[in-house]
């Protein structure tokens, strides 16, 4: 830290709104919960406290690093006997148990992250860390088509954002071409978002031409309400998704009643929207 530069403090950072939790008291100090993390977060991060005596400001230094990371699925071998290395960029603490799934449904549990077996090019594999089972690596495979999203239902507010969270695989050998999310069809077409009247600056596609189809839609309003669907268009072939199902309202009680109603999902819903937008 630069001599005679006040540290900024991160509580009052807009990035951080919503995302920071503090526990502890004034005796024993304090512990710092960030939700939500992003990648942006990676930083180091110092503890300071100031007291009522002359030049009594303190701050712990080296501070903490962090490292914020996504998992990514590896794939070594031969032609169908090969291993699969859950991947991060830096070393997750606390030993974690890997999570293995193919076509969508768990397969093994592991604390290696290397997983070994006879593959069919025709399957896709994706890993998870236990404990954190939403946050899926992007699925891979050789031979496959895939649409897949966090949520299939979600509730929101009027006014606030949401992100539409979802990956998608196709043939190695294929090229993307266009990528794109819709809510309505034209003739034989798909109509792509971006294009539509009311919805430029509205909407922001977060993904890109690998795996990553999440949709970040802003300052909700109740006309939003539709579902959406991704659709995908390669060198070899065409894939729209399943539609998720987007419901705003700008009655907070709404929220619980329109999660009552979404069968067999409305909790992870409600987990998901006070997370992220604090409610």
């Amino acid at each position: 830290m630069e001599t005679g530069v006040e540290p900024e403090d991160i509580g009052q950072d807009p990035e951080y709104a919503g995302r920071l939790e503090y526990h502890g008291d004034k005796e024993n100090g304090y512990t710092l919960t960030i939700r939500d993390l992003r990648e942006s977060d990676s930083a180091t991060y110092k503890f300071r406290f100031i007291t009522d005596q002359t030049r009594g400001r303190y701050y712990g230094d080296p501070g903490v690093t962090l490292s914020v990371t996504g998992l990514q699925v590896k794939v070594t071998g031969g032609h169908q006997d090969k291993t699969l290395t859950c991947s991060t960029t830096c070393t997750l603490t606390d030993n974690p148990t890997y999570i293995w799934y193919k076509n969508g449904h768990i397969v093994k549990e592991i604390t290696s992250s290397l997983y070994s077996d006879y593959f069919s090019d025709a399957d896709s594999y994706s890993c998870a860390v236990k404990g954190h089972e939403d946050l899926h690596s992007a699925a891979v495979c050789k031979k496959c088509w895939s649409v897949t999203y966090t949520h299939q239902s979600i509730c929101a507010l009027k006014g606030s954002t949401v992100d539409i969270s979802c990956s998608y695989t196709y043939p190695s050998y294929h090229e993307i071409k266009h990528a794109f999310w819709f809510t309505k069809w034209s003739g034989m077409e798909a109509e792509d978002l971006s294009s539509v009247p009311g919805y430029e600056g509205h909407i922001e596609y977060l993904g890109d031409k690998k795996s990553d189809c999440t949709l970040r839609i802003t300052d909700l309003r109740l006309n939003d309400s539709a579902g959406y669907r991704f659709r995908f268009i390669t060198s070899g072939g065409k894939v729209a998704g399943s539609p998720v199902s987007l419901t705003v309202t700008g009655n907070l009680s709404h929220i619980y009643y329109c999660n009552y109603l979404i069968k067999g999902s409305h909790t992870d819903t409600v987990v998901y929207l006070m997370e992220k937008y604090q409610i």
